[in-house]
């Protein structure tokens, strides 16, 4: 995990370079364009070329610059943060996901074959949180079922945070980026007033670009919250499916223990 942070911090400063490198010649390049159309006396054509060929991630990186470094550098790294945590739960949710119904026979075959210490082993080489309480309760299943019952339980609520782990930041990310996003609205619609202010009239050229700067940051922070948003969804789905096959397996547990005890 913290290699992955250090990687996307690495990446982030590099991607911050690129972006003033390539605003730069971006700029350069529409200069050179634009004069070369107004040589030409033809507006509508200036518009075409424009249009041509400035692309969508020319267009996004500029878009991104001229809402200024402070608030949408911070919406960037809410961005990145909260990507870096979603896929890592992402992989550590889907290598937890095991096939309970083929565990739960593999266990009690051997179980009946080998007894708990045959079944234990099909549990210790089995990844995932099903594997770990079917471990829990075998271990316990010389005791009594009652104590075997209390240890699938109380493990499988360690489980669970385990699960859960994190996940509390993105939704963090998620109102957080909206909010600076906000903020940054409400410092450029202050700015604008200030430039009417010191004028001392109201000339649409004084606020345009404040204006346009607190409606950058504003869609910047909704993009950002809108794609972690999906993210956190899918790991909630995700988190609920495997705590129901938990509950499930746990159940299956106590029912094959009841049976070894019964036939033992």
């Amino acid at each position: 995990m913290k290699r992955l942070f250090s990687i996307l911090v690495i990446a982030t400063i590099m991607v911050f370079s690129g972006l003033n490198a390539n605003a730069t010649n971006s700029v350069n390049d529409f200069a050179q364009a634009t004069s070369y159309i107004v040589q030409d006396d033809d507006e509508g054509a200036a518009e075409e070329a424009t249009e041509e060929n400035v692309s969508f991630h020319q267009e996004l990186k500029r878009r991104f610059i001229e809402g200024g470094p402070a608030f949408m550098g911070i919406v960037l790294l809410c961005l990145i943060l909260g990507l870096a945590i979603a896929i890592e739960r992402i992989i550590f949710l889907n290598l937890s996901t095991t096939n309970s119904k083929k565990l739960a026979q593999r266990v009690e075959d051997a179980l009946n074959s080998g007894g708990v210490e045959a079944a234990k082993d099909v549990c210790r080489n089995t990844k995932g949180p099903v594997a770990s309480i079917y471990y829990q309760g075998l271990d316990r299943a010389d005791e009594s079922l009652e104590a075997a019952e209390k240890a699938v339980v109380a493990y499988g609520g360690v489980q669970m945070g385990q699960l859960e782990k994190n996940v509390s930041w993105v939704s963090l990310f998620i109102a957080l980026a909206p909010m600076l996003g906000f903020m940054g609205t409400v410092i450029g619609m202050i700015e604008a007033f200030d430039k009417i202010q010191a004028a001392g009239d109201m000339q649409p050229s004084l606020v345009a670009g404040g204006i346009k700067v607190a409606l950058l940051t504003t869609v910047f922070g909704l993009i950002v919250a809108i794609i972690l948003q999906i993210f956190y969804n899918y790991i909630i789905a995700k988190i609920d499916s495997i705590v129901n096959d938990m509950e499930d397996a746990s159940i299956t547990l106590i029912d094959i223990l009841v049976d070894y005890k019964r036939r033992k």
